[in-house]
């Protein structure tokens, strides 16, 4: 199994680019809560050991990258709303999260490894998109784990407020306790009225 490494970030180097950031999302599958993204600037002289596709590290492996990449690298979060999703589409407002982390990065990047094959069109950095690229690009892989651990908190918070959804387990994603809330407890407020399993909860005939 390939792990994530340098040599996009190094391809970039090589074009005569400093400051090169990796850009990944997390949350277009769930049913709640915000779409998040993450922009991520590594310290080439202090690359965290270990960093992988968010979703193939345990929690507590996260969490320990979280605290090395917060400590050697540039990092911005951004997110986009529940209302955001459901008038653009999840697509553009994982895009519009996307344009949001990169434009609070300071100093700004002058390069980005976006992980998809889309590069948002609201950014206007030379860009490269990269299709898994949180197997690939280790800036990449730093953001999707920024982005996860920060949604994932959101969604802890959350919870609190609306118990019953599981949420502080599933994230927002349609797990069998969340779609068993949805009809019994009903849609709230951070629910994705857009995405059919809500939609249909709130427009049954």
């Amino acid at each position: 199994m390939t792990k994530p490494d340098y040599s996009l970030e190094d391809a970039a180097l090589a074009q005569g680019f400093l400051r090169i950031a990796g850009v990944d999302e997390v949350g277009r599958g769930p049913l709640a809560g915000p779409v998040t993204a993450a922009a991520v600037v590594l310290d080439i002289s202090a690359i965290p050991e270990g960093l992988n596709d968010s979703k193939k590290l345990s929690l507590r492996k996260r969490e320990e990258l979280e605290g090395k990449i917060l400590t050697a690298g540039q990092v911005s979060v951004a997110h986009a709303s529940v209302e955001e999703i459901d008038t653009l589409n999840i697509l553009r407002a994982s895009h519009l999260a996307m344009e949001r982390a990169v434009a609070a990065l300071d100093p700004a990047p002058d390069y980005l490894l976006i992980d998809g094959n889309l590069i948002p069109k609201g950014l206007s950095l030379p860009a490269e998109a990269v299709v898994k690229g949180d197997a690939k690009s280790v800036s990449i892989a730093a953001a999707s784990i920024i982005a996860k651990q920060v949604r994932d908190r959101v969604m802890v918070d959350l919870a609190q407020q609306f118990p019953g959804y599981g949420w502080e387990k599933n994230a927002g994603y349609p797990s069998k306790q969340h779609r068993e809330a949805l009809v019994d407890l009903g849609v709230t407020p951070h629910h994705r009225r857009s995405f059919k399993p809500v939609h249909n909860i709130l427009y049954q005939e």
